[in-house]
């Protein structure tokens, strides 16, 4: 078995290395030998993370590979940078939306794979807004988590009855939030 895994370790260091080979010997010509091995580290490095990423591709699928993207909706700027925070240091790309009127327009030009979605913003209630995606037949397939200072047992079930696939209260840990949007993304 480990045999096995050099040798595709072997033929992807391979295919990366003459990928980046002509770029890496252009360089050299125009520098001396330091910076040479400076630029032999670098493609090392580029090596290692094009060996990492076709590894994930190969173990699990192309999607997991990729950034997952997750849309923020809170008409509050502090929470939204402050969840945007947490999800960058996790591989996570945050889309933040402060309008909720302008949901459907996001989502359809950004196709996230998660919304996380508050429920007390004006013109324009979380409820009612997971309720319009999940009866959006272009849009019901996106799992919904409610992110609310709401934590009575009435609204995490009203949330269910609207279509949340995920219920987070306010204040959270970041390990809630990781949490909830890893059961989905």
């Amino acid at each position: 078995m480990r045999r096995h895994l050099r040798l595709r370790r072997r033929r992807r260091r391979h295919r990366v290395f003459h990928a980046v080979e002509s770029r890496a010997s252009y360089r050299n010509v125009l520098t001396d030998n330091r910076l040479a091995q400076k630029e032999t580290k670098e493609c090392r490095t580029q090596e290692l993370a094009a060996d990492v990423h076709l590894w994930s591709v190969d173990k699990y699928g192309e999607s997991s590979a990729v950034h997952k993207k997750v849309l923020i909706v809170d008409d509050s700027p502090a929470q939204v940078k402050l969840m945007q925070g947490l999800l960058e240091k996790e591989g996570y790309w945050p889309i933040g939306l402060n309008d909720p009127m302008r949901v459907e327009e996001t989502i359809a030009n950004e196709r996230p794979s998660v919304i996380l979605l508050d429920i007390v913003m004006p013109d324009r209630n979380g409820y009612q807004i997971c309720r319009d995606l999940k009866g959006n037949a272009e849009f019901n397939t996106i799992p919904v988590i409610l992110v609310t200072s709401k934590d009575s047992a009435s609204d995490k079930y009203w949330g269910q009855q609207q279509g949340a696939d995920g219920y987070v209260t306010k204040p959270f840990t970041r390990d809630e939030l990781i949490r909830a949007i890893r059961r989905f993304a």
